[in-house]
This record gives C-alpha cells, structure tokens and sequence, in this order.
C-alpha cells in the first residue's frame, strides 16, 4: 500500500494521510476517489495548469517529468522546483512514500470535479 500525505497551503484544510492501492494511478485520480479538492479543468490530459502540485517527497516514485508538463507548469500560480501536475504524477511503486502539498484553491480558475 503507497502512504500518500495531502497538505494544503490552505491551512485551515486538514492534512490527510492515507494508505491505499495506488499502483498505475495518477495524484489527480487518487485525489477524486478520496474526496480531495483540486482543480482540474483539461480532464486529466495535460492540457493546462489547474492540477498543479508541490511534490515534497517521494518524487522517485512518480513518473519522470516530460516537456509537455514542464512547458504547462510554467504557467502554472506560483510554480517552484517540486512543482508537478497531478494528472502527469502516476504512481510507479506500491510501496511508494509521497508528500503532496496542493496550492489555495481559491487563487485558481477552473471547475471543481
């Protein structure tokens, strides 16, 4: 089971911790199936910005970063180096440890799913 902890630079949201099956699955997918607001306009296919994360720890475990997802997080609110779209961070290990942290959501435009 991956352990995957969600801060918020919310502070008033709670952080979440879970552990779960979470091999194949991208951090945009795991955040709809646990009930986690996180912006998502394009669908999940890297055509925008709005997913956008901090990837704290565990970066080893998600697939490698391609020019496409560097070229959208540059339009991105507020990208840093751990900067990272949740529909392009899919889990490659079971046993992956990750620290996401997801940006205030009311700074960005888009559609809550």
């Amino acid at each position: 089971m991956a352990k995957i902890k969600f801060s918020f630079e919310d502070k008033s949201i709670a952080e979440v911790n879970v552990e779960t099956g979470a091999l194949d699955k991208s951090i945009l997918e795991l955040t709809e199936e646990l009930d986690i607001h996180l912006n998502h306009n394009c669908g999940g296919v890297c055509a925008c910005s709005t997913c956008h994360i901090y990837v704290h720890k565990g970066d080893n475990f998600l697939e490698e970063i391609s020019d496409k997802e560097e070229d959208f997080i540059d339009r991105a609110h507020n990208p840093r180096l751990e900067s990272r779209l949740a529909c392009q961070c899919i889990i490659l290990d079971e046993s992956a440890e990750i620290e996401i942290e997801i940006p205030d959501q009311g700074s960005i435009i888009g559609h809550e799913h």
